[in-house]
């Protein structure tokens, strides 16, 4: 039988989702005020995949169901090696620019707010960041993501090199 969220609906044990961060949103309008909700969220398997969607909907639920499904369509995979991420990467997006760091086994998660959110979803379990340009929750959390897909792209990279120089020498 599956476990079930608060919510009602079905959980995966192996799947990790977090709210980082819901805002109210208020509208002037002729006819007065319209009230809507913007939910972020990260999702992850705790195995090197992790996603962020930003959800908005006139109720909190309806906002957070909307991140859930682009957290999850928008994911990226990471090479998790020894609990930490195999290169050091700096990213910026907007005002917001993340440094990300490996560490040794045993050093925890040395990060605040979103960006320990996203790399527990994704599951390191060993790294060092610092954050520079704002305390925005939302941009910091987009700026993590991109630094993570840069991880992504840096191991397509040198996997590429790797075949490519196995190639050259024989």
């Amino acid at each position: 039988m599956a476990m079930r969220a608060q919510g009602g609906r079905p959980v995966d044990p192996n799947h990790y989702e977090q709210v980082i961060q819901i805002k109210r949103v208020s509208k002037k309008t002729k006819g007065g005020n319209l009230v809507t909700f913007a939910a972020l969220v990260v999702t992850g398997d705790k195995q090197g995949k992790v996603g962020i969607g930003l959800g908005k909907a006139p109720t909190v639920a309806d906002a957070i169901k909307k991140a859930v499904r682009l957290a999850n369509r928008d994911g990226v995979n990471i090479p998790v090696v020894g609990g930490t991420v195999p290169y050091q990467v700096t990213e910026k997006f907007g005002s917001a620019k993340v440094l990300l760091k490996p560490a040794r086994k045993g050093t925890g998660i040395i990060a605040g707010g979103a960006v320990r959110a996203i790399v527990e979803a994704a599951g390191i379990t060993d790294i060092v960041s610092k954050m520079f340009g704002t305390a925005n929750k939302l941009t910091n959390a987009y700026a993590t993501f991109r630094a993570l897909k840069s991880v992504e792209n840096l191991a397509a990279k040198h996997k590429y090199l790797k075949e490519y120089q196995k190639k050259q020498s024989s």
